[in-house]
C-alpha cells in the first residue's frame, strides 16, 4: 500500500498494457469523476503526493508508474519508450479505471508529452474529457513551431528558437549511449536531486519525494529521449485534438520556454493558457494551483460558471486590458484612489474599494456602475491592522484573491517637528505607512501562495526623496514606504508579484484641503488649507493624471514611478547629487 498523506490510502492494481504490467493506484470515491495524473521524468506516481490529497476530496484520483518506473515492469530496450507505446499505457490505465467513462487528466513533464500523443488520437475525444498539461509540451507541435519561426527570419524569430534549443541542449548528453547512466548512477543521490529541484523550484527539498526506486528510474527513463526527440523534432507531423486544453506554462521552466506554447491554438479547439512565475517541477512547488486549475477546469467543462481565473486564461477570447482581474484598493472614495478604480473599471476591472468614510466610498462605486463597471464598497480604518486583517477575510472569502493590491490611503500633515506632538506624529506614520504594510500583510500571502502572480502598488510620494522643513511626519512616512516597497519587492520577486512605488509631486486632490498644520491656531490652519488647496488647483495637475500613471506602471511593470514632472526632475537629482536636496532645505521653507 501507499499513502499520500496520513489517513489517505491507495487502493492499487496492476493494469495490463502489451507486455507490460502497469503500477496502478486508486484514491477516493470510485463512483466520482476520474482525474487521471501522469509523471516524467525521472519520476514516479510519488511526484503527485502534495496533489493528490487535494483532488481526492472531490474526486476519484488515478495515479501510476509509467513503464520502465517505479514497480511497472522495467526495460532497457529503446523502442519500448516510444509516445505511441506510452499513449497505449495511458488509454490502457484510462479504460481500467474508468469504467468507460471520460476521464481527466493532469500530467507533467514526460508524462504531458506522451498524453499528448494520445489526445491527438481520433479516439481520445471519447476518452479524454480534458487535459492540463504542466511544463510538457506535444514535441510535433514544437517542431513546427521551429520550423515556422525559423521560415520567416526575423531576429524575434530566430532568437526564440535559438533559447530553446540552449534550454535544450541537456537532451543531447541524455542520449548520449552509456555516458549519463554513468554519470547519474554515479552522482544521482536522492538527496543531489532533491537540493536541485529544490533550488529550481524555490521550495523546500523537504518537499520533492521520490520513490524508492529512484536511482534505477533515473537511470532507466533516459531512453525516453533517445527514443523520441530527434525524431519528433526534425519531422513532425501534423496533430490537432477536440480534447479541452489547459496549458500551465512556467516561466522559469529551464527545460521548455514558454514561447513553444505561442502556437498551441492551431491544433487545439479549446485552450485556456495559466502563465505561472515557477520553475520546472510545480507539482513540488505548487500543488494547491495545479490541483486549483485541474478542477476550475473540469467544473467548466461540465457546464459550471467559468471562474475569473480561468476565463482569463481563455486563448482567443477578446478582452479588454484588465477584464477579468479583481483589484482592491484602499482610500478609493476620493481623489486617487478614486479616479485609479475608475480607470480600472473602464477597462474590464472587478473593483473593491474601502474608505474610512462609507458614503464616499459608496459614491465611488456608484459612479463605476454608472459606467457599467462592477464594484463592492467598504468601510475601512487601515490603521487599524485587525480591522485590515478582518476585510481581507471578507474580501477573499466573498470576491477571491486579488489580482491587483492599491494601497491608497494617506493623509497630509505639515509643521515643524517640535511643533509637531508625538500623537500628531504617530497618527502620520500609522496611516501612511502602517495602512500599506497592514493591507500588504493582510493580502500578499493569499496573492503568494495562489502562484498566479500579481501587483502590489504603494503610494509613496516626491517627499519620500525630498528633504523639506515642515514636513517631517509626512516626509519620514512616505520615504518608509519606499523603502518598504523596494524591500518587498526584493522578496515577492521569486513569487511573479510585482510592487510598484508610486510617487506623486503636486497634485491636487482634496488631501490638500484635509492637511493638518501642527503648531498654529485653527483659524491659521483654515488659511493655510485654502491657500495651499488654491496653489496646488492653480498647478492643473489632477488625480485622473496618477491614475493614468498608475494604470500604466501595471502594465509595462514598472517598479519605481515618480509622476509629475517635478517628481521625476527630483527623483534623479536626489540620486545624482543628494547634498544639493539636503542644502536647499535648510535655507528654503515651504510651509
Amino acid at each position: 500500500m501507499t499513502t499520500s498523506e496520513p489517513g489517505l490510502v491507495a487502493a492499487e492494481r496492476t493494469v495490463r498494457s502489451g507486455e507490460f504490467d502497469l503500477a496502478v493506484y486508486e484514491y477516493g470515491d470510485p463512483s466520482a469523476e476520474t482525474v487521471l495524473l501522469v509523471h516524467g521524468w525521472p519520476d514516479t506516481n510519488h511526484l503527485w503526493d502534495a496533489v493528490v490529497p487535494l483532488l481526492a476530496r472531490r474526486f476519484h484520483v488515478v495515479t501510476y508508474d509509467t513503464r520502465g518506473h517505479g514497480r511497472s515492469t522495467r526495460t532497457r530496450r529503446t523502442e519500448d519508450f516510444r509516445l505511441d507505446a506510452l499513449a497505449e499505457d495511458f488509454f490502457a490505465v484510462a479504460g481500467a479505471v474508468s469504467q468507460d467513462r471520460p476521464v481527466h487528466v493532469l500530467a507533467h513533464d514526460w508524462g504531458s508529452v506522451q498524453v499528448w500523443e494520445a489526445v491527438c488520437e481520433p479516439r481520445a475525444a471519447e476518452r479524454v474529457a480534458s487535459f492540463t498539461s504542466v511544463s510538457g509540451p506535444n514535441l510535433d507541435h514544437v517542431g513546427n513551431w521551429m520550423r515556422d519561426r525559423l521560415s520567416r527570419p526575423t531576429p524575434r524569430n530566430v532568437w526564440q528558437p535559438f533559447t530553446q534549443a540552449l534550454s535544450s541542449a541537456y537532451t543531447f548528453f541524455f542520449m548520449t549511449p552509456g555516458l549519463p547512466r554513468a554519470v547519474f548512477g554515479l552522482l544521482g543521490t536522492e538527496q543531489r536531486w532533491q537540493r536541485v529541484v529544490s533550488i529550481m523550484n524555490e521550495t523546500p527539498p523537504s518537499n520533492v519525494t521520490l520513490g524508492p526506486t529512484f536511482r534505477q528510474d533515473m537511470v532507466d527513463g533516459l531512453l525516453i529521449y533517445r527514443a523520441n526527440i530527434v525524431q519528433r523534432l526534425l519531422s513532425p507531423r501534423e496533430r490537432h485534438t477536440e480534447v479541452p486544453v489547459q496549458l500551465i506554462v512556467a516561466g522559469r521552466d529551464v527545460a521548455v520556454r514558454p514561447a513553444g506554447y505561442d502556437d498551441e491554438r492551431k491544433w487545439v479547439r479549446r485552450l485556456w493558457r495559466r502563465d505561472v512565475p515557477a520553475g520546472h517541477w510545480m507539482p513540488f512547488s505548487h500543488p494547491e494551483l495545479l490541483a486549483t486549475a485541474t478542477t476550475e477546469l473540469i467544473d467548466t467543462i461540465n457546464g459550471a460558471a467559468t471562474p475569473r481565473g480561468l476565463r482569463r486564461a481563455e486563448v482567443g477570447r477578446s478582452a479588454r486590458p484588465f477584464e477579468d482581474r479583481l483589484v482592491v484598493i484602499t482610500g478609493g472614495g476620493s481623489g486617487i484612489g478614486r479616479e485609479t478604480a475608475l480607470a480600472l473599471a473602464r477597462q474590464g476591472a472587478e473593483i473593491v474599494l474601502s474608505d474610512i468614510d462609507l458614503g464616499s466610498a459608496e459614491q465611488t462605486a456608484e459612479l463605476i456602475a454608472a459606467e457599467h463597471g462592477v464594484a463592492h464598497p467598504y468601510q475601512l480604518d487601515v490603521s487599524d491592522a485587525d480591522a485590515v486583517t478582518a476585510h481581507a477575510g471578507i474580501v477573499l472569502e466573498t470576491h477571491g484573491v486579488p489580482d491587483i493590491l492599491i494601497n491608497n490611503a494617506g493623509i497630509g500633515q505639515a509643521g515643524g517637528f517640535f511643533d509637531t506632538s508625538a500623537a500628531e506624529f504617530d497618527r502620520v506614520m500609522r496611516i501612511n505607512l502602517g495602512g500599506v504594510v497592514n493591507g500588504c500583510r493582510a493580502f500578499g500571502p493569499a496573492m503568494a501562495e495562489r502562484g498566479l502572480g500579481g501587483h502590489i502598488v504603494n503610494l509613496s510620494s516626491m517627499a519620500a526623496y525630498t528633504p523639506q522643513q515642515g514636513f517631517s511626519a509626512y516626509s519620514t512616512s512616505k520615504s518608509a514606504v519606499f523603502m518598504f516597497s523596494d524591500c518587498l519587492r526584493a522578496e515577492l520577486a521569486g513569487r511573479g508579484i510585482s510592487v510598484h512605488t508610486i510617487c506623486p509631486g503636486i497634485v491636487h486632490t482634496n488631501i490638500v484641503a484635509n492637511t493638518r498644520f501642527s503648531g498654529v491656531s485653527a483659524e491659521e490652519e483654515k488659511r493655510k488649507q485654502e491657500r495651499y488647496d488654491n496653489l496646488y488647483r492653480m498647478r492643473r495637475y489632477g488625480p485622473e493624471k496618477v491614475a493614468e500613471r498608475i494604470v500604466r506602471a501595471v502594465r509595462k511593470d514598472r517598479s519605481i514611478v515618480p509622476v509629475t514632472p517635478e517628481a521625476r526632475l527630483q527623483y534623479h537629482a536626489s540620486r545624482l547629487a543628494p547634498a544639493l536636496g539636503r542644502f536647499v532645505a535648510a535655507r528654503v521653507k515651504l510651509t
